[in-house]
C-alpha cells in the first residue's frame, strides 16, 4: 500500500510544479484620479487620451489594460494582479485614507512596476514616501513654451532609438524634494527658459541638467518617470509613446 502511495504523491508534485507561479499575461492599471478636497484641483484633458494610447499600446505589445479612477481598488485582491501600475497625470489626493497608501507601498515593495507620467509627481504632495518613490513632487512650472530636450541615457527602453536631442512643447516641471538617486533620461537646461520665476526654483542636486525624465529601482520596484505630456495632442505622437511603451515595459521586467 505504501509504495503505491508515494508515487501518486510524486504525480501531485510533478503536477503541481508544472503550473506556472504566475500568469503569462502582463496587466497594467492605468490610474487617472484627480481629487482635492475643496474640489479645486486642476484636472488635465489628456487623461482618456492616455487610457486610450496605453491601451493601444497593450493590444500591440501583448499586456491587458485596466483603467481606473477610484482609489478604492488599492484595497483590493485584484492590486497583485497588476505587472504595473501607471498614474497618467493624476494630481492631489491619489489616496482616499492611510489604509489605500499602505497597499500601494506594499505594492512597490513586493517588486511591483510604476510609471508616472506628467502630473503625477503633483499626487501626494504630503506624503515623503511618495516624494522619494516617484522621484520628487511637483513645484511649478513656467509658461507653455517650446524647449530643447537632451536624452541623458539611451540605453534605456524608454529612450532607445530617439534622437540626440529633441525640441518640444510643454510645461517644463521643476521639482522639489528630488531624489538624488535617481538615473535621469531626458534633461533639459533651464536658463532656454522664459520663466518670471527664475529666481524662485527649487534646488536641483544635478545642476544645470533638469531632468524631465528618469528610472530607479525603489526598494525593490521598478520605477520610471516622464515630466511630458500635457497636451492631449501629445499621445498620437510616436516620440512621447515609444518613451512612455519602454517605460511600461522596463517597469514590468522586460528589458529589450
Amino acid at each position: 500500500m505504501q509504495r503505491r502511495f508515494v508515487p501518486a504523491i510524486c504525480l501531485m508534485l510533478l503536477a503541481a510544479l508544472a503550473q506556472p507561479l504566475f500568469s503569462a499575461t502582463k496587466r497594467v492599471l492605468v490610474y487617472t484620479r484627480n481629487y482635492t478636497p475643496d474640489g479645486e484641483g486642476y484636472v488635465h484633458d489628456n487623461l482618456a487620451d492616455s487610457v486610450v494610447a496605453i491601451r493601444k499600446m497593450g493590444a500591440e505589445h501583448g499586456f491587458e489594460v485596466e483603467h481606473s479612477d477610484d482609489p478604492a481598488i488599492f484595497t483590493s485582491p485584484k492590486l497583485k494582479s497588476f505587472s504595473v501600475i501607471v498614474f497618467a497625470s493624476t494630481n492631489n489626493e491619489a489616496f482616499a485614507n492611510d489604509a489605500q497608501r499602505a497597499a500601494f507601498q506594499a505594492y512597490i515593495r513586493g517588486g511591483g512596476g510604476f510609471v508616472g507620467i506628467h502630473s503625477a509627481t503633483g499626487s501626494e504632495r504630503e506624503w515623503e514616501w511618495y516624494w522619494k518613490m516617484i522621484g520628487g513632487s511637483f513645484d511649478y512650472h513656467p509658461p507653455f513654451q517650446k524647449f530643447t530636450v537632451r536624452v541623458a541615457d539611451a540605453s534605456h527602453p524608454a529612450t532607445k532609438g530617439l534622437p540626440s536631442s529633441f525640441e518640444w512643447e510643454d510645461e517644463f516641471y521643476f521639482q522639489k524634494h528630488m531624489n538624488p538617486g535617481v538615473k535621469p533620461l531626458l534633461v533639459a537646461d533651464p536658463a532656454q527658459l522664459k520663466d518670471s520665476k527664475r529666481a524662485e526654483r527649487p534646488a536641483n542636486p544635478f545642476g544645470n541638467a533638469v531632468p524631465l525624465s528618469w528610472y530607479h529601482v525603489f526598494e525593490g520596484g521598478r520605477v520610471y518617470y516622464i515630466a511630458l505630456g500635457h497636451k492631449k495632442e501629445s499621445y498620437q505622437n510616436p516620440l512621447l509613446l515609444q518613451q512612455i511603451l519602454g517605460g511600461i515595459e522596463w517597469a514590468m521586467g522586460r528589458d529589450r
